[in-house]
């Protein structure tokens, strides 16, 4: 016994809890009261749980609203409720389980399991407890079977309140709840700096590339303000246009060398690819079309079409990508960004089908607004800058993410020590 309860003592422990007892495992029947009432005639947002992100409205979530006007039927979960989807994901094997902050009141479908701490207990502990999936291990015990065709777990309300946790003190679980508050704090901030540096390189752009139907951009630098209206151009006369195609799987000495290979899964919300999920050996290489540093990835196939990266190294795409390869006329950053604008515009042109697609005909006839190298350059190193101070910031916030991370793996004994 004694040997389990030390297994139930986190790594780090503030001071003044480095003497106290081992954490208790304490089972959420112990620690919470369920939450079973009606929403009845109250009109309230009816909300799902996505894994990962918590409470959206069902609106958001499918595009609709699937309630039916069932109300009534539905459970009315208040602010400091925590609610358990029984819904499985990659991330949460055993269903999630989260707290409901500023929404009020909200009505919660009833295959969810809904309760809120008793008084001795800190939302703050088990919230991080919960999105940590520390309790992941111990919920699985109650699961008896997989995911049914439905796609929720198989677990009763009983058994899942049998679930235990391991919990220090109130004190103690407070002083780690403000901890990670504090840290949240600063995640939540620079989370918000981020998104306000995108916003202003988003209304930047819009004033520096002429609206539809001028041929003026609103805002231009001294050095360009009277040198007239810019040319139209098509995409492939900014330079070749290049769509990618994929060496047979089927020879492994094509595959698994030093050169990227890119595919739209390659391609996030950051501006430069350089290294691929999959990659190219100089045989693997030479069946596919090379793609220079610097060029532009235009995916043109698929649920992400329109995404838009630039190479930092040459490479080889598959073929649900169009690459612009700038000729000498034309700055390959100002093209990135040109095509960034108007990826949207570009997009829609797949239309609605089971697979939109732009071919690569298409795609080169597009029509775009361009000045002269000169202006051109000017505008790609403005955004450039930008670009770097978003990077700069993002990079600090998945810092700070991973320290939260390390931080709780300190601060949370290991689900190992809790035996049945």
């Amino acid at each position: 016994m004694s040997g389990e309860k030390t297994r139930l003592v986190p790594k780090r422990r503030f001071p003044e809890f480095r003497d106290a007892a081992p954490w208790q495992p304490v089972s959420l029947g112990e620690v919470s009261i369920p939450v079973n009432e009606r929403v009845g005639a109250k009109k309230l947002t009816p909300v799902s749980i996505s894994a990962g992100i918590g409470f959206v409205p069902q609106a958001e979530k499918f595009g609709r609203d699937i309630s039916g006007n069932q109300y009534q039927l539905y459970t009315l979960v208040k602010d400091g409720d925590f609610v358990y989807n029984k819904g499985n994901s990659l991330k949460f094997p055993e269903g999630c389980i989260y707290l409901l902050q500023g929404w009020g009141e909200v009505a919660a479908p009833n295959v969810f399991i809904c309760f809120r701490l008793k008084s001795d207990y800190s939302n703050g502990f088990f919230q991080n407890c919960f999105e940590s999936n520390a309790h992941g291990k111990q919920l699985k015990k109650h699961i008896t079977s997989g995911a049914r065709s439905n796609g929720l777990l198989n677990i009763s309300k009983e058994a899942f309140f049998g679930v235990e946790i391991p919990t220090p003190s109130s004190n103690e679980q407070q002083k780690i709840a403000d901890c990670l508050s504090s840290l949240d704090q600063l995640i939540s901030a620079q989370a918000r700096k981020v998104e306000a540096l995108k916003t202003h390189k988003k209304g930047l752009m819009q004033q520096l590339f002429p609206r539809e139907g001028e041929t003026q951009p609103r805002l231009r630098f001294p050095e360009f303000q009277n040198t007239g209206d810019w040319v139209e151009q098509s995409v492939g006369e900014f330079g070749k246009v290049v769509t990618g195609n994929t060496p047979s799987t089927a020879q492994p000495a094509f595959y698994g060398g030093g050169i990227p290979f890119a595919s739209p899964a390659d391609i996030s919300d950051l501006r430069f690819v350089d290294q691929t999920k999959t990659t190219l050996t100089p045989e693997g290489f030479a069946e596919t079309r090379p793609i220079r540093a610097g060029s532009i990835l235009f995916v043109s196939i698929g649920s992400t079409i329109g995404k838009v990266a630039q190479n930092v190294r040459e490479c080889a795409t598959n073929q649900q990508i169009n690459a612009v390869v700038p000729s000498s006329k034309h700055s390959d950053d100002f093209a990135y960004f040109a095509l960034s604008q108007a990826s949207e515009r570009i997009a829609l042109l797949a239309g609605r089908q089971a697979v939109p697609i732009i071919n690569k005909s298409l795609f080169s006839s597009v029509r775009l607004l361009v000045p002269k190298i000169a202006e051109q350059q000017r505008i790609a190193d403005c955004l450039a800058s930008l670009d770097a101070l978003i990077t700069a910031a993002s990079q600090e916030l998945d810092i700070l993410k991973t320290h939260k991370k390390g931080l709780m793996r300190q601060l949370f004994p290991s689900v190992e020590g809790v035996e049945a």
